[in-house]
Parts: C-alpha cells; sequence; structure tokens
C-alpha cells in the first residue's frame, strides 16, 4: 500500500526517468485537464511530499498527483508493452525520447501553477522523509489534541506527513499501547520518542523493494495483516478492527497482549480482515 516510503521510490523512479529531458509525449486523462499538452516542455524533477507527488515542469507548472490505495506509476522503456493494468485504467502519460511513465487509477490528478503548490500539499505537517522533517513540530502538532486516540492523530497527514495504515499499526505496537489509546495517557518517554521512530522506519524503509519492520525475513511485520496468526512476542492472535482517522473507518491490527489499553468492545473486534478503503 502506498505510503510515505513507497511514494518516495515512485518519486525517485519518476525523477530518473523523466528529470532534466523533453517530454515528447503528454495525455491527462482526466476531463479537466483532458486538452492540457506539456510536449516540449523540459520535466525539472519530482518530488514527493508525504503521499503526494509533485512532477514540474519548466514553465511553471506542476502536475500534482496522488496514489491513495490503488494508484502507482509505472515507467517503462519505450517500445516495450506496458503491464500495469488495462488502459481504461490510465489517467496520465508522460513521455520522452527513451522513456514513458504511466500513471494507472490515480485517484487525484490536477495541473497547477508551480507556485501554487501550497493548494495541494500546504496543510500537511512535517513530512517524514522529506528535507523540511522537524521532529519537535511534529511532536508538537500531535499534542494539540491530546485526547485524540494515537492512531487517529499518525494518520492525520497535517500532523506529520507519510504515515499510513501499515505504519501506524506497526508504530502502535513498537509503542507497546493500542492505537485508540489517547495520546494523553501514552508515557511521556513514549511520546517524545515517536517522531523519531517514525522516521526511523520509513527511511529503513524507502530503498527496500519488500517493507519490514520487523527485520526478520519472511515475517515483514509485527501485526499489519497478521490477524488471526500469533503475535511473534507473545503468541497471542493478532486481533484486527475498524478505526476512524476523521474521514472513513481503515483496519487496525494489534495484539490484546503486548498492547495494552483502551480497544474495541469485543464483538467488534475480529480475527480476519474484510476489505475497506485506504488513503
Amino acid at each position: 500500500m502506498p505510503e510515505g516510503d513507497t511514494v518516495w521510490q515512485a518519486a525517485r523512479r519518476l525523477n530518473d526517468a523523466l528529470a532534466g529531458k523533453v517530454l515528447t509525449r503528454s495525455d491527462l486523462r482526466v476531463p479537466k485537464y483532458a486538452t492540457a499538452d506539456l510536449t516540449g516542455r523540459t520535466v525539472l524533477d519530482v518530488t514527493p511530499r508525504g503521499k503526494h507527488l509533485l512532477t514540474r515542469v519548466e514553465g511553471g507548472l506542476t502536475l500534482h498527483s496522488h496514489l491513495r490505495m490503488d494508484g502507482s506509476w509505472r515507467v517503462y522503456e519505450n517500445g516495450r508493452r506496458w503491464s500495469g493494468g488495462p488502459s481504461h485504467q490510465i489517467r496520465a502519460i508522460l513521455g520522452n525520447a527513451d522513456r514513458t511513465a504511466v500513471g494507472y487509477r490515480l485517484p487525484v490528478l490536477e495541473l497547477l501553477r508551480t507556485g501554487d503548490e501550497h493548494r495541494a500539499v500546504g496543510h500537511l505537517g512535517p513530512d517524514l522523509l522529506g528535507p523540511d522533517w522537524d521532529p519537535d513540530q511534529a511532536l508538537a502538532n500531535l499534542l494539540t489534541a491530546p485526547a485524540r486516540p494515537l492512531g487517529e492523530a499518525l494518520l492525520d497527514q497535517r500532523n506529520l506527513a507519510g504515515i499510513g495504515n501499515v505504519y501506524k499499526s506497526e508504530l502502535c505496537f513498537l509503542l507497546g499501547v493500542t492505537p485508540w489509546l489517547p495520546l494523553r495517557d501514552l508515557p511521556a518517554d513514549r511520546i517524545t520518542k515517536l517522531p523519531a521512530l517514525a522516521k526511523r522506519l520509513l527511511e529503513a524503509n524507502r530503498d527496500r523493494p519488500v517493507r519490514s519492520t520487523t527485520g526478520r525475513r519472511g515475517q515483514d511485520m509485527f501485526v499489519y495483516g497478521r490477524a488471526p496468526r500469533p503475535c511473534l512476542r507473545c503468541h497471542t492472535p493478532i486481533l484486527v478492527a475498524d478505526q476512524g482517522d476523521g474521514s472513513r473507518e481503515r483496519p487496525t491490527y494489534w495484539c490484546p497482549t503486548c498492547q495494552p489499553g483502551p480497544a474495541p468492545t469485543p464483538g467488534s473486534a475480529r480475527t480476519r480482515r474484510k476489505s475497506t478503503p485506504y488513503n
């Protein structure tokens, strides 16, 4: 699932393929920008911002995209067959003399003036993988709502940018509390180390083809996606339940033994995940 580390990887692939080269093909397949033509312009850079991608093009334009749950950008050598999905799922094509970048199932795609990028990403908190990372500011943002459950606060990109549902569940496990624990009840020594721990997890995975928070081959996650298998530490079955983030419910995994604290009522927790939207 696209989170800050996978978006960082996507930006690197796109930047390697497009930056410094003149576009010979441009096709934005969304109604508002169907007539926009970027051919003849040089791509300046592709920059990640949290879970957003900013493709900057000469002439002061930025193509802003967000992958959410199912979106992806694929890069192909010219002449190779595209394999990211059926053609009706393609939302953007950017090509040069050597390679072509194809955006599949992009739920957010908009063309902005580069000077207006703040309209798309100005609400974001410090980026865990960005040059603007500020752990003190991230912690201050989190603590503005001390009664808020930890899991919800971690998903709120206004606090710190780059954490999705996977890292939310894994961070709560590593902190030894449930995602429903109010921030004010998180022990002081753990709340102060939270920003650094989150950054360490994303940095460790931004260059990995397979995400891992455990360091164990074949056992990549402590809790995420593991219900009803046993906890890697205590062997208690992992549970899963929905938790809101202010906009939608998301599956949340935890170990009821290793992670003390508030939890859903027994009837709402389950051992198997149902299909739930993800952003």
